[in-house]
């Protein structure tokens, strides 16, 4: 499909949604016609808000490009919980008037219940997604661990998708928290930026400040290739993070050795044929006496072709776990996993929240996580 014929279909459904927000909630409010006025007013505007700030990093040059951003993303929150309040509405309304309890009284509250209760969870929702992710203690049983090993601590940050509404002070404020964590490894799973080197360079300069004493390890998520994953790995290598691409690094502790591998992203091959995700390759050559492979995988979805490469541990990110309602029913629908600690076969999955947010700055009932794994003695 051409691009402006999706930018009209888009539109024209956005239109279509809003008007029928707008013919279920405002004939039931009552509202008067200076006040009915500015209803429509207001969702006309929303409308035209949701595309553009979509559409924002094109108007980078503008003096409000950022402000634009912001006022886009945050009217996307809203009218998602807006449009679902208003389904959940009518669907009780018939329920109702099915067992013949429907009212004009509730017909008239439950019309201005709906803005207002959509207000309160983005605003909420804003809340969660700004303020620094919390430390998420994670122990993963493996199985003839030695002791060597023994709490061995990976820190994951996963998805934090800097660009129109998240810059350095955010970035910065989680290298700090990671690094209060004293980690033996930090793993970066994918989603990292949206958005070109050229723009964003400056805000994820932070990432150089990272330390533990095995290394940084970043694995590409699919967010990579829609902004330019070659130029990314390479301003990444330039921090001083270690890149995986279907490879791995050996780790040891008196004479004891684990692996970190790293897969490029589950659709890398749709971007660059030279890029698809191998597991195996990640897992080859490692040396005889390793303990523990662990693998990067930026989807969950990785999961079966890294248990079939005999690997112990899987990190993931890329659901965000849903982010807020009701986008956590349809994570199911295409990966296996949605988030925590999960088992396949042999293989334990680790699928992480998400450390910052995509779009809209809303966080409700997925809260962000900086994931603390720690390898520990089945």
């Amino acid at each position: 499909m051409p691009p402006r014929r999706t930018v009209f279909t888009v539109l024209a459904l956005l239109i279509l949604l809003h008007m029928y927000i707008g013919v279920r909630l405002i004939p039931a409010m009552g509202l008067h016609a200076g006040a009915l006025m500015a209803g429509i007013a207001l969702l006309a505007l929303s409308t035209l808000l949701l595309p553009l700030g979509l559409m924002s990093s094109r108007f980078k040059r503008w003096r409000g490009a950022d402000q634009l951003a912001w006022a886009g993303l945050l009217a996307m929150g809203f009218f998602s919980s807006l449009l679902v309040l208003t389904v959940l509405r009518d669907a009780g309304l018939i329920a109702l008037a099915l067992v013949g309890a429907a009212s004009a009284k509730v017909d008239h509250v439950s019309a201005y219940g709906v803005p207002l209760m959509a207000l309160a969870v983005t605003l909420v929702g804003l809340v969660n997604a700004r303020r620094v992710a919390r430390v998420v203690q994670v122990e993963v049983p493996i199985a003839g661990l030695p002791a060597a090993l023994q709490g061995y601590c990976i820190v994951q940050i996963s998805d934090v998708h800097v660009g129109p509404t998240i810059r350095r002070g955010y970035l910065d404020a989680i290298v700090s928290k990671v690094n209060a964590l004293k980690p033996d490894a930090i793993a970066i799973t994918g989603d990292l930026v949206d958005g070109s080197v050229q723009h964003l360079s400056v805000h994820t300069a932070p990432l150089a400040r990272l330390d533990a004493r095995d290394g940084t390890f970043f694995v590409t998520g699919n967010h990579e290739y829609y902004s330019g994953a070659h130029a990314w790995i390479a301003e990444l290598r330039r921090l001083g993070l270690t890149v995986l691409m279907n490879e791995h690094v050996v780790c040891e502790r008196d004479g004891e050795a684990l692996i970190i591998a790293g897969v490029t992203d589950f659709t890398a091959h749709l971007f660059d044929p030279a890029h698809r995700s191998d597991a195996r390759a990640a897992a080859a050559g490692a040396p005889g006496h390793v303990s523990v492979k662990i693998l990067l995988a930026h989807q969950p979805r990785s999961a079966l072709a890294a248990a079939e490469a005999g690997f112990d541990l899987q990190l993931s990110g890329h659901t965000h776990g849903g982010q807020f309602f009701p986008w956590n029913l349809f994570v199911p629908l295409q990966q296996p996993f949605t988030a925590g600690l999960n088992r396949l076969s042999q293989l334990w999955v680790y699928t992480s929240r998400g450390t910052g947010y995509w779009g809209p700055p809303k966080r409700f009932g997925a809260p962000s996580e900086i994931t603390c794994v720690r390898l520990m003695a089945a």
